[in-house]
């Protein structure tokens, strides 16, 4: 699944124990024949089940999952006996006890139930999901759902094979996991029955039903039928996400060395869905925004993260779904090999996409993440529902990418790839825990990757890894030292973790010489007298702290270095600033020496810093130097490139421009800029095609930064026009929390709850009014006094979480105070290390300005004040 992630008195579960809600483990299911009839006028749905189980000892009591379901007949036969079974139910621990009146013998059983339940908004489970005047009945199992749709073994372990049925309107169709084998009238009137293939064995949070009038573009990949889904009205927008699965899929079965193992693939765009998309087996649910597009106009952006998600969500297939975790605590194995991945068929595919300086960027988030003293171990222990949905988070997807990608350059490609294809054909359909991986990679590479790999799946945080050069005549003696990295407090020092790291130092001639540093300190030499990168190709899971020295030598020469070195010197600068190890001058002077870097990634990552920098480290007069000076080092750049530009350009040309326009218009408030960008968005709004597709986003938000009310319900009507073009859409509404008139505020919080915002889209529009400077007091406010109205519709998977990550973004004591006085009251055990890792943050952004605000002021007064106008 891609997810579009306190103090100690609020996060209690912190250190006390979980209420256990496993089930006994005596019954395992081997069977389901499941029926359904959605009803989706009254919004509920009837159904009856079959399941074959067997029991490892006798009893009277069988107990499974179960939520929002209401039970009618239940019945266990065994034995040539059947017995009703009477059933208690326990909301608490969702689950349900059939107990029968004798015992029931060890071995096969079957059990029968029907059942009704509710076709809930809540996005999870079976729920109804509404577009172009009509209902669809869709379902969300994972991670814990599937006991909201029917009563089951509702853990990853207890995997069976199932054969579905459904009973629709004659004028729908169905979709599930199974090739369809069957579809006859009735029996009901007005009815038609559709049946599927039975199912290999799967988990029963992979379980899919998708009930409407969908309409499907078909193709084919390697004999495996691949259809891209969606209501008809966008079945003109699935050409683009038809061609890149069935590229994917050729590419996973040849990287794998297994054939795709679910028979067809359908991958299906829903109105309504809380998750970017879900791995169904077979049967893949994707949001709307991310599956469809028009190739001729979307956005480079666009384009490679509807591929990019297509990839993760096929790579389940194999990565999750084939081969699944035992328990939610190893959720990494899915989800994290999943994300590492995503990118390779793309760069076999569209390398002119450059993937891998995406990949760079997300090491440097999941390195975000560890800097924090909130931070999780890769592996934690979970046992409730909302303890495991708290782990779907960068920690589980892009640190654990991250390390494999670590450890793939450590061992070799071609060696990694082979142990990687052995582990998942000896799993296969069955269950593994990490160290079933990490076991099998090591004894087929022979290299200490189970060293490597314990360390980094079960310590917190990610170490730093100070580096210290000294030149004697013919070589260069180089002494690396770990520790523990915090962004705030100070080191752990002797006391802290050690990890295993593969560490790969460059010198000046270019080759890498890579060490396993698994004590505290070492030391050796290189050849000549050399200055050092201490982390070759950014591939290694760790900081790198440099003397400032060092940090000026390497500013120098920052272009000889590739461009996923030059994001991740960028990266761990930034991190000594936030860490109060350097002064923030520093990184300003690294950054105005890649000024006029040509790589779109790097500019984005220097303006995300800069921006940030304008938020909280620059104040009164300063503000206009900061200005002037990002001006001055970043204008002539664009003035190169041209606004907008030549109608026909290379992608990689509109993303520079895009990341430069954003960074003028915004943290430098370049007025001429945020004109132009006005009437840039004006003639969009006349002609989709006068601004390419890449830079649109950017264009409309500048011009929103400063806009009045005459644009704002210029761009309110194009959300309503665009609606069946989901990209367009979203430029237009995700531009309505750009806009900085208190009014114009106000107005996008209150259409924030309106019917027009689609459930799934109010945490996403709320985070980013939260994030901005001059909306976030407002959105605070909004967000107090809607709290109730907001947990009503938004439920606590996907929705409050990206809201509470979004406070983040405040950077004073007097707000953390406020937000962890809200939580106290209002606790939300759903996304509590999420709140704490927000409220962290919060206290680090204070600390970092109380520390860097005169160091950024005395740096601004020393840059001198040049031309800076258009």
């Amino acid at each position: 699944m891609k997810s579009a992630l306190i103090a100690c008195g609020i996060c209690l579960w912190l250190t006390a124990p979980a209420l256990a809600q496993r089930l006994p483990g005596t019954v395992l299911p081997v069977h389901y024949a499941l029926w359904f009839a959605p009803d989706l006028r009254a919004n509920n749905f009837r159904g009856h089940e079959t399941i074959r189980v067997r029991l490892t000892a006798s009893s009277r009591a069988i107990t499974l999952n179960a939520a929002e379901l209401t039970f009618a007949d239940v019945s266990i036969s065994a034995g040539g006996r059947t017995q009703s079974a009477s059933v208690r139910l326990d909301d608490a621990a969702e689950t349900a006890t059939l107990t029968v009146p004798l015992p029931i013998p060890a071995g096969a059983a079957t059990i029968e139930i029907a059942f009704t339940g509710v076709l809930n908004d809540k996005l999870r489970g079976f729920y109804r999901s509404r577009a172009n005047g009509r209902s669809y009945a869709v379902t969300q199992m994972e991670a814990t759902d599937a006991r909201r749709a029917f009563p089951c073994f509702d853990e990853p372990a207890y995997k069976a094979t199932f054969d579905l049925s459904l009973m629709v309107d004659s004028g729908d169709t169905a979709i599930s996991n199974g090739a369809l084998r069957s579809d006859t009238p009735g029996p009901d009137a007005g009815m038609h029955t559709l049946r599927f293939a039975t199912t290999p064995k799967m988990s029963t949070y992979l379980v899919a039903m998708f009930v409407g009038d969908f309409a499907c573009r078909e193709g084919s990949a390697d004999g495996t039928v691949i259809r891209i889904c969606s209501t008809p009205d966008k079945q003109a927008l699935t050409a683009f996400a038809l061609e890149a699965a069935q590229q994917q899929l050729r590419f996973y079965n040849e990287f794998t060395g297994i054939k795709y193992p679910w028979g067809k693939l359908d991958i299906v765009a829903v109105p309504d869905f809380a998750a970017g998309a879900m791995e169904n087996a077979g049967a893949i649910a994707f949001r709307e925004r991310l599956l469809l597009v028009d190739p001729a106009r979307a956005s480079l952006d666009a384009r490679r993260r509807v591929a990019g998600i297509i990839s993760h969500e096929l790579a389940h297939m194999w990565f999750g779904n084939l081969v699944t975790m035992k328990w939610w605590d190893d959720i990494w194995l899915n989800e994290g090999f999943a994300t590492w991945m995503e990118n390779k068929p793309l760069a076999a595919w569209r390398p002119e996409w450059r993937v891998g300086l995406t990949e760079t960027a997300d090491t440097r988030g999941a390195l975000g993440i560890d800097a924090l003293r909130s931070t999780r171990p890769i592996r934690t222990s979970v046992e409730t529902p909302d303890e495991i949905n708290d782990v779907f988070d960068g920690i589980a997807y892009e640190k654990t990418a991250a390390v494999l990608r670590m450890l793939e350059g450590f061992v070799g490609p071609e060696a990694f790839r082979t142990a990687v294809a052995s582990y998942l054909r000896k799993f296969s359909f069955s269950n593994a825990a990490g160290e079933d991986f990490w076991n099998e990679v090591a004894a087929r590479t022979g290299r200490p990757v189970d060293r490597i790999m314990r360390g980094f799946v079960e310590q917190a945080g990610a170490p730093v890894i100070s580096i210290r050069t000294a030149c004697h005549d013919t070589s260069t003696e180089v002494t690396l030292h770990q520790e523990r990295f915090t962004g705030v407090s100070p080191s752990m020092g002797p006391a802290g973790p050690i990890w295993a790291v593969p560490v790969c130092v460059t010198t000046g001639n270019g080759q890498p010489r890579c060490e396993v540093l698994d004590r505290r300190d070492r030391t050796y030499t290189v050849p000549a007298c050399t200055s050092v990168f201490a982390n070759a190709d950014s591939r290694g899971y760790y900081f790198s702290e440099y003397t400032p020295d060092a940090v000026r030598a390497l500013a120098r020469r920052v272009h000889e270095l590739a461009p996923a070195e030059r994001l991740g010197l960028l990266g761990d600068e930034w991190w000594m600033v936030r860490g109060g190890r350097h002064d923030v001058g520093l990184y300003m002077d690294l950054a105005a020496s890649l000024a006029d870097d040509d790589t779109p990634s790097v500019t984005s990552a220097i303006s995300t810093r800069l921006t940030y920098a304008a938020s909280h480290l620059v104040h009164g007069d300063d503000r206009a130097r900061y200005q002037s000076w990002i001006r001055a080092s970043f204008l002539p750049a664009l003035r190169a490139l041209g606004l907008p530009g030549p109608g026909v350009e290379p992608d990689e040309r509109q993303s520079r421009r895009a990341a430069l326009v954003e960074l003028l218009g915004i943290s430098g408030n370049d007025a001429d800029l945020q004109q132009t960008a006005r009437a840039l968005a004006l003639s969009y709004i006349d002609r989709s095609d006068s601004v390419p597709g890449t830079l649109a986003p950017a264009v409309l938000q500048v011009a929103a930064i400063n806009g009045d009310a005459a644009l704002y319900d210029l761009y309110l009507a194009q959300v309503e026009a665009r609606a069946g073009q989901p990209e367009e859409y979203y430029r237009f509404f995700n531009a309505l929390g750009s806009f900085s008139d208190p009014a114009l505020v106000r107005r996008t919080l209150e259409f924030s709850l309106s019917p027009s915002v689609r459930t799934q889209d109010i945490g996403t529009l709320l985070a980013q009014l939260l994030s901005r400077e001059a909306s976030q007091e407002a959105a605070w406010a909004f967000t107090k006094a809607q709290w109730p109205v907001l947990l009503e519709k938004l439920g606590t998977f996907q929705g409050v979480p990206t809201i509470i990550n979004a406070l983040g973004a405040f950077c004073s004591a007097e707000r953390a105070a406020d937000v962890r006085q809200f939580f106290e009251r209002n606790p939300m055990s759903s996304a509590s290390r999420s709140l704490q890792q927000s409220l962290e943050r919060i206290d680090e952004c204070a600390a970092l300005a109380a520390r860097q605000t005169a160091p950024m002021a005395a740096w601004l007064r020393s840059q001198p004040q040049g031309q800076t106008g258009p």
